[in-house]
């Protein structure tokens, strides 16, 4: 998938994951590649900026919990405003999903 494309679509991705549940880093990682089936491959690179986007905007809370391994790790849970901005991504992603399937529809039908 292209950089442009996934970029404009990582936060919708993550809302959405952290909806279900808290998470870490890694875990999101591999739930989204593996609920796209391979698809979408997120790097940690590409991840942790979003993320502590999302956490200026007041959309998800860190917090530390250290495991018996002693290895702390970071989940994010998301907030009340966080699911908020959740819905209205979901529901501009349908629309331009809509459209441009309609796009895309009729140029099938055209050949």
């Amino acid at each position: 998938m292209s950089r442009e494309l996934k970029r404009g679509t990582i936060e919708l991705v993550l809302l959405t994951l952290l909806e279900e549940r808290e998470r870490y880093g890694y875990e999101i990682v591999a739930a989204i590649e593996e609920r796209s089936g391979g698809r979408l491959a997120v790097r940690d690179g590409t991840l942790y900026p979003v993320l502590y986007r999302l956490e200026e905007a007041g959309f998800v809370e860190p917090r530390w919990e250290t495991q018996q391994r002693g290895v702390p790790r970071k989940y994010y849970r998301i907030t009340e405003e966080g699911k908020e901005e959740s819905r209205r991504l979901r529901t501009e992603w349908r629309e331009f999903a809509a459209g441009l399937d309609a796009i895309l529809d009729r140029m099938e039908d055209s050949r």
